[in-house]
Formats: C-alpha cells, structure tokens, sequence
C-alpha cells in the first residue's frame, strides 16, 4: 500500500524535490507518459495537447505557479507573432519586436537581476538594503530567449508564423530543454511540429544511447567529483594546499561539462524518443585550439543565439576593427550576466570577451598566411593545452560566482585566497598524497578527459553498434547502465547546474 503522503510529496510542487532526468520520480512518469503518447500518436492534436499538459506539469513540478508565466508567454508569442505576419510597415513590424522584447528582458531584469540593482543603488546612495524574497522560475532565461528568436526570426521574414496556437504552445512548453537548453529555435523545431514525425526504432535506439551518456556524464562523474571534492574546496579555499585548489579547478571544469553536456544529451534523447530532432549542443570543447573555437564548440546554441541576435545586431565585424571589439566585448558580457545577478558573471563574460578579443588580434598579426598545410603535433597540443588552461581560469570565476557571498568584497577574497594558495602555498610534493587519497576522484576526471579527447568517429561507432544491437540487447544494456547510476548515486540530490540559469 502506497503512503498517501509520500505519494503527495512526488506528485504536488515541493521547492526541493524538483522533477529531474536523473530522478526515479522522472522514469515512472515519463513511462506513464510515453505510454499515453504511443496511444494517440494518430492524433496530432491529441498528441500535442498530452505533451503540453506534462510539460506544464514538469514545469509546475519545478516553478510551481510561475507555469502560468510561461503560458502568458505562448499567448503573447502567438498573437504577436500573427500581428507580424499581417504588419505590412516596418515600424509596426518594429514595434512588434520591441514589445517582445521589453516583455522578456523586462522578465529577466525583475527575476533575475532586481535585487542586484537594489543593493547597487543602495551602496551607491548610502541608503539600507534589503533583499525581495524573489523567487527565480527555472528556465526563464532559455524560454525568453526562445521567445525573442521567434518574434526576430519573423521580422527578418526567417519564417512564416505560427497560425495553429497548439503547435506553438507545443513548440515553446516542450519540457526536454525547457529548463537548462538547449535553446531550441521556432524556425528549428516547428516544421518538425508541422510535418507529424514518425518515430523510428533507429531515433529510440539514438535517444536511449544519448540518455545512458548523459546519466553517465551527470551522476557517475559530475555529481561524483563535485560532492566528494570540488564543492569542499571551494567553499574555503584557504585549509586547502595549492595542489588541492588547483584539482578543483580542474575538477569543476570536467564537472560542469559532464554535466551541462550531460543534460544536453539527456535532453536530445528523450525528444529522439518522441520523434524530435535537436542541433548538438557540444563539440567536444576541450579539443579547442583557441578561445574562438571554444565558443563554436561549448554551449553551441546559447553562443548561436547571442551571435544572431546581439552581435550581429550590432554591427557585427562589419563596423570597423575598433567597433568589432567593442562589440565581442559587450556580447560576452550579456552572455556572462544573462547567467545571473552576480559582478563575478559580468567579470567572467568580460574575461571571455577579453580572451576572443586577444585572439582575433593576434590571429590578424601573427596568424598563418598558408593555411592549407596542418599544424604540427606539437602546436596542436601547446596549443589545447593553453586554451584549457584559459578555460579552467575562467570557469573558476564562474564556480565563484554560484556561491551567495554577502558582498562583492567577500567574493575577491576567495579569489584572493584561492590564488594565494596554488602561487605560496603549492606544496608539489604532497601529489602523491593526493592521489592516494583522492584516487577515483583523480581517476573520474582523467577518465572524463580521456574520452572526452577520443575520436567523434569512436562514439559514432559506438552509437552505430548499440542501434544495430538486439532490442533485447539495448535493454539490458540500458538496465546494467541504470544500475551502475542508481548505486553510484550520492545520498543528496545534485541539480543539474544550469537548472538556476
């Protein structure tokens, strides 16, 4: 007999029991689901109103109440974009965009940034602060900007707009990337709506395969090093060697890729399973040699959007090399605060800014003029080796600006005493200590390295044999993974990182 309490706990809102990928509550439900689904997958309305009312729900699971926001935004959305289609003045056409956009990032600046302006101009005029108790909707950042795509998209008649409210109601609420991503375009997904995809047994086969890697990359890695090392470190930096600091830095870097990547993969495969097709979020960024092919390899679709809609905007490149600058700087900027209400997310999108700004320059003074010929190994390697170093320096503001500090002040000296402790405090003999003590933690991230650098061509192999496997075969394959997940799993609950973005 089922506790009817405990059962109210896993169906109704709790702050903190959000409904996960990588939660038990999660696998029944979407089974439940996915078995409605088969059942009126004939039906393309019946289809789209069932995927609609569980993505409510797994929103609502998450943001409570905030769910009707994301309906007004459909509605809105939807009536904007049939008043576009009908504007024939541009600045009618305009003034459509500018509504749009007022309404998002008029959003975005009460949700997310409200309070930091309140303690700003508290400090600046002397005056007391005291926080709103705000409470942020997940997702609000990805759906926003999924939002002020479509409406763009349609004033450079990119597309056509949406005249069935359900398909775009289906297209804006479809609960795989709706919390973390990825951000999925209107002009990307609704011909797919509109064409009522057949699933096949190679898109499940796809999907399962992607949703083991993502479980895989987010509970057995990223869950593991962050919980039982990273985490530790960062909150007081100062009891902890140089060598210590410096694995963490390294360790978050790995840990936030497994599992922002992670959710991708989940993400892309569970909407393989419903018959949907997503643009790859990651490129395996740690192969970069440079800042700039870094950001064509990490968050490919947030790095997408910001070009499309703001740098290019902008002027682009096609300003003069002055104003491209200006405008790389300002672009990465808005990408470091459109990650939250923190001086330290502005600094970090500053720092990537600064970095593609640096290697643009250098690129144009000492760049290769015969670029047909390959690179040597070693300047391949010297190469990925100091765009990682970059990037690991860049993700450990990032991993400072997660932490609630009570001013900007404590912030900088947690830097500062990180920074103190890998320059005086290295201690580069006690290594072998550390690996003796931390061993599967220094195994996980070199295990999470080491794939990460194999081929694409292994992991497509790999893909191509589980889909040509048995059914009986995947299944057992996705049990034994399932297994591993379950008794790998800390006692905690480890949020995907992204969920507060």
């Amino acid at each position: 007999m089922i506790d009817p309490q405990i059962l109210k706990d896993i169906l109704l809102y709790h702050k903190d029991n959000p409904l996960l990928f990588n939660t038990g509550a999660f696998l029944l439900l979407f089974t439940g689901f996915l078995l409605i689904y088969q059942c009126v997958r004939r039906c393309h309305s019946m289809k789209m109103i069932v995927t609609i009312l569980f993505s409510l729900y797994f929103y609502y699971k998450s943001s409570y109440l905030y769910c009707f926001i994301l309906l007004g935004v459909c509605v809105s959305d939807y009536l904007l974009g049939l008043w576009m289609g009908r504007a024939k003045a541009n600045w009618v056409r305009r003034l459509i965009v500018l509504i749009n956009v007022v309404a998002n990032v008029g959003m975005l600046v009460y949700f997310k940034y409200f309070n930091l302006i309140y303690e700003t101009f508290a400090n600046f005029t002397g005056t007391d602060f005291d926080a709103l108790d705000i409470i942020l909707p997940a997702g609000i950042s990805f759906f926003t900007f999924r939002s002020i795509s479509y409406i763009v998209d349609l004033y450079r008649r990119q597309m056509e707009p949406a005249t069935n409210f359900l398909e775009y109601t289906f297209y804006l609420t479809f609960f795989p990337p709706l919390l973390a991503g990825p951000v999925v375009r209107a002009k990307d997904m609704l011909p797919q709506i509109k064409a009522r995809p057949e699933v096949s047994r190679a898109m499940v086969a796809e999907g399962l395969f992607l949703i083991m890697a993502g479980l895989i990359k987010k509970v057995i890695i990223a869950d593991y090093i962050s919980g039982n090392f990273v985490d530790r470190v960062f909150e007081n930096p100062a009891l902890y060697s140089g060598v210590e600091n410096l694995m963490a830095n390294i360790g978050f870097t790995v840990q936030i890729y497994c599992d922002f990547s992670g959710y991708s993969d989940m993400a892309i495969g569970i909407a393989l399973l419903l018959g949907y097709r997503f643009k790859d979020n990651f490129n395996s960024p740690f192969k970069s040699q440079s800042p700039t092919e870094f950001w064509h390899r990490w968050h490919i679709s947030l790095s997408t959007w910001l070009r499309d809609y703001i740098y290019i905007p902008m002027g682009g490149n096609r300003k003069g090399k002055v104003r491209k600058h200006f405008n790389l700087m300002t672009t990465m900027v808005v990408g470091g605060l459109w990650h939250g209400a923190s001086w330290l997310y502005l600094i970090w999108g500053a720092y990537q800014g600064l970095l593609l700004s640096l290697h643009k320059i250098g690129a144009a003074i000492f760049g290769r003029r015969d670029k047909s010929k390959p690179l040597p190994a070693w300047r391949v390697s010297g190469n990925i080796l100091i765009t990682f170093i970059l990037t690991v320096i860049g993700f450990t503001i990032f991993r400072l600006a997660m932490i609630s500090y009570d001013s900007f002040d404590d912030s900088i000296i947690r830097i500062t005493d990180m920074g103190i402790a890998i320059k005086d405090n290295f201690h580069g003999e006690v290594i072998g200590q550390f690996i003796e003590a931390y061993t599967l933690i220094v195994g996980l991230i070199l295990l999470a390295l080491f794939l990460h650098f194999t081929p694409s061509s292994w992991t497509r192999r790999l893909k191509n044999i589980y889909t040509a496997t048995p059914l009986i075969l995947q299944a057992l394959i996705l049990a034994l993974i399932l297994f591993l997940v379950i008794q790998s799993r800390q006692s905690d609950l480890a949020p995907f990182v992204y969920l507060q973005y």
